[in-house]
Protein backbone atom coordinates (compact mmCIF):
# COMPACT_ATOMS: atom_id res chain seq x y z
CA UNK A 1 0.00 0.00 0.00
CA UNK A 2 1.28 3.48 -0.79
CA UNK A 3 0.11 6.37 1.35
CA UNK A 4 0.43 9.74 -0.31
CA UNK A 5 -0.57 12.96 1.40
CA UNK A 6 -0.62 16.26 -0.48
CA UNK A 7 -1.27 19.54 1.22
CA UNK A 8 -2.23 22.14 -1.37
CA UNK A 9 -1.02 25.68 -1.05
CA UNK A 10 -3.41 27.92 0.77
CA UNK A 11 -3.55 31.44 2.08
CA UNK A 12 -4.55 32.28 5.62
CA UNK A 13 -4.30 35.92 6.54
CA UNK A 14 -1.09 37.30 5.09
CA UNK A 15 0.66 33.90 5.02
CA UNK A 16 0.81 31.60 1.99
CA UNK A 17 1.57 27.96 2.72
CA UNK A 18 3.32 26.11 -0.09
CA UNK A 19 2.17 22.71 -1.33
CA UNK A 20 3.84 19.58 -0.03
CA UNK A 21 3.49 15.91 -0.90
CA UNK A 22 4.37 12.96 1.29
CA UNK A 23 4.63 9.42 0.03
CA UNK A 24 5.16 6.31 2.13
CA UNK A 25 5.12 2.75 0.88
CA UNK A 26 3.51 0.52 3.45
CA UNK A 27 4.68 -3.06 3.25
CA UNK A 28 2.58 -5.88 4.54
CA UNK A 29 5.36 -7.04 6.85
CA UNK A 30 6.31 -3.77 8.49
CA UNK A 31 4.44 -1.37 10.66
CA UNK A 32 4.72 2.38 10.26
CA UNK A 33 4.14 2.74 13.96
CA UNK A 34 7.06 0.55 14.99
CA UNK A 35 8.42 3.42 17.07
CA UNK A 36 5.06 4.14 18.69
CA UNK A 37 2.64 2.07 20.67
CA UNK A 38 0.63 -0.39 18.58
CA UNK A 39 -3.06 0.17 18.14
CA UNK A 40 -5.32 -1.45 20.67
CA UNK A 41 -8.22 -1.00 18.25
CA UNK A 42 -9.11 2.45 19.55
CA UNK A 43 -11.69 4.57 17.77
CA UNK A 44 -10.60 7.90 16.33
CA UNK A 45 -12.96 10.64 15.16
CA UNK A 46 -11.07 12.30 12.28
CA UNK A 47 -12.40 15.74 11.32
CA UNK A 48 -10.76 17.32 8.27
CA UNK A 49 -12.40 19.41 5.57
CA UNK A 50 -9.81 18.57 2.89
CA UNK A 51 -11.04 15.27 1.44
CA UNK A 52 -7.64 14.02 0.34
CA UNK A 53 -6.01 14.67 3.71
CA UNK A 54 -8.99 13.08 5.48
CA UNK A 55 -8.89 10.00 3.24
CA UNK A 56 -5.14 9.41 3.37
CA UNK A 57 -4.85 10.04 7.11
CA UNK A 58 -7.84 7.74 7.67
CA UNK A 59 -6.29 4.98 5.54
CA UNK A 60 -2.94 5.23 7.32
CA UNK A 61 -4.65 4.97 10.71
CA UNK A 62 -6.90 2.10 9.62
CA UNK A 63 -3.90 0.24 8.21
CA UNK A 64 -2.40 0.34 11.70
CA UNK A 65 -5.54 -1.13 13.27
CA UNK A 66 -7.42 1.95 14.44
CA UNK A 67 -11.14 2.31 13.83
CA UNK A 68 -11.63 5.66 12.10
CA UNK A 69 -14.84 7.68 11.90
CA UNK A 70 -14.44 10.40 9.24
CA UNK A 71 -16.17 13.77 9.16
CA UNK A 72 -15.65 16.81 6.96
CA UNK A 73 -16.88 19.37 9.48
CA UNK A 74 -17.98 19.83 13.08
CA UNK A 75 -21.64 19.15 12.28
CA UNK A 76 -20.86 15.72 10.80
CA UNK A 77 -18.43 15.03 13.64
CA UNK A 78 -21.10 15.65 16.27
CA UNK A 79 -23.52 13.29 14.52
CA UNK A 80 -20.87 10.55 14.42
CA UNK A 81 -19.86 11.23 18.02
CA UNK A 82 -23.47 10.96 19.20
CA UNK A 83 -23.97 7.78 17.17
CA UNK A 84 -20.82 6.23 18.70
CA UNK A 85 -20.98 7.84 22.14
CA UNK A 86 -18.66 6.24 24.66
CA UNK A 87 -16.57 4.58 21.95
CA UNK A 88 -14.43 7.46 20.65
CA UNK A 89 -11.10 7.75 22.48
CA UNK A 90 -9.48 10.41 20.28
CA UNK A 91 -10.68 13.47 18.41
CA UNK A 92 -8.22 14.20 15.59
CA UNK A 93 -9.33 17.53 14.17
CA UNK A 94 -8.15 20.33 11.96
CA UNK A 95 -8.18 23.68 13.74
CA UNK A 96 -9.85 25.50 10.82
CA UNK A 97 -13.13 23.94 9.68
CA UNK A 98 -16.20 25.26 7.90
CA UNK A 99 -18.92 26.26 10.33
CA UNK A 100 -17.44 25.60 13.75
CA UNK A 101 -13.67 25.51 14.36
CA UNK A 102 -11.81 22.54 15.81
CA UNK A 103 -11.19 24.25 19.14
CA UNK A 104 -14.90 24.80 19.78
CA UNK A 105 -15.72 21.29 18.54
CA UNK A 106 -13.24 19.84 21.03
CA UNK A 107 -14.77 21.88 23.85
CA UNK A 108 -18.26 20.64 22.96
CA UNK A 109 -17.17 17.00 22.83
CA UNK A 110 -15.22 17.28 26.09
CA UNK A 111 -18.41 18.54 27.75
CA UNK A 112 -20.14 15.33 26.69
CA UNK A 113 -17.09 13.11 27.30
CA UNK A 114 -14.44 14.64 29.59
CA UNK A 115 -12.00 11.74 29.01
CA UNK A 116 -11.71 12.22 25.24
CA UNK A 117 -8.22 13.06 24.03
CA UNK A 118 -7.77 15.70 21.33
CA UNK A 119 -5.04 15.96 18.71
CA UNK A 120 -5.27 19.19 16.74
CA UNK A 121 -3.75 19.41 13.28
CA UNK A 122 -3.11 22.68 11.53
CA UNK A 123 -1.21 24.29 8.70
CA UNK A 124 -0.33 27.21 10.93
CA UNK A 125 3.44 27.38 11.48
CA UNK A 126 3.20 27.67 15.28
CA UNK A 127 1.12 25.77 17.78
CA UNK A 128 -2.30 27.51 17.73
CA UNK A 129 -3.42 25.41 20.69
CA UNK A 130 -0.84 26.94 23.02
CA UNK A 131 -1.05 30.36 21.36
CA UNK A 132 -4.81 30.56 21.88
CA UNK A 133 -4.52 29.64 25.54
CA UNK A 134 -6.61 26.48 25.25
CA UNK A 135 -3.82 23.99 25.92
CA UNK A 136 -5.05 21.52 28.50
CA UNK A 137 -4.44 18.00 29.64
CA UNK A 138 -5.54 15.60 26.96
CA UNK A 139 -5.00 18.12 24.12
CA UNK A 140 -2.08 17.82 21.72
CA UNK A 141 -0.92 19.41 18.46
CA UNK A 142 0.60 18.19 15.16
CA UNK A 143 1.65 20.66 12.48
CA UNK A 144 0.80 20.20 8.80
CA UNK A 145 2.31 19.00 6.63
CA UNK A 146 3.02 15.79 8.52
CA UNK A 147 4.28 12.38 7.50
CA UNK A 148 2.44 9.12 8.02
CA UNK A 149 5.10 8.20 10.59
CA UNK A 150 4.69 11.40 12.59
CA UNK A 151 0.90 11.06 12.53
CA UNK A 152 1.07 7.50 13.83
CA UNK A 153 3.71 8.33 16.39
CA UNK A 154 1.70 11.25 17.80
CA UNK A 155 -1.58 9.29 17.81
CA UNK A 156 0.17 6.41 19.57
CA UNK A 157 1.69 8.79 22.12
CA UNK A 158 -1.62 10.51 22.84
CA UNK A 159 -3.51 7.25 23.22
CA UNK A 160 -0.73 5.72 25.34
CA UNK A 161 -1.16 8.50 27.89
CA UNK A 162 -4.84 7.59 27.93
CA UNK A 163 -4.11 3.86 28.40
CA UNK A 164 -1.74 4.62 31.26
CA UNK A 165 -4.44 6.60 33.03
CA UNK A 166 -2.71 9.95 32.80
CA UNK A 167 -4.88 12.85 33.91
CA UNK A 168 -7.18 14.21 31.24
Amino acid sequence: MVARMHIASCKRGDTVYQPATFTKKLSESSSLAASSEPSAGETILLVEDEAFVRDVAGEVLEYEGYRVLRARDAKEAKVLFDRHHGVVQLLLTDMVLPGQNGRDLAADLRTACPTIRTLFISGYPTNPVARSGIAADGMFYLSKPFSAESLLQMVGQVLQTSREGMPV
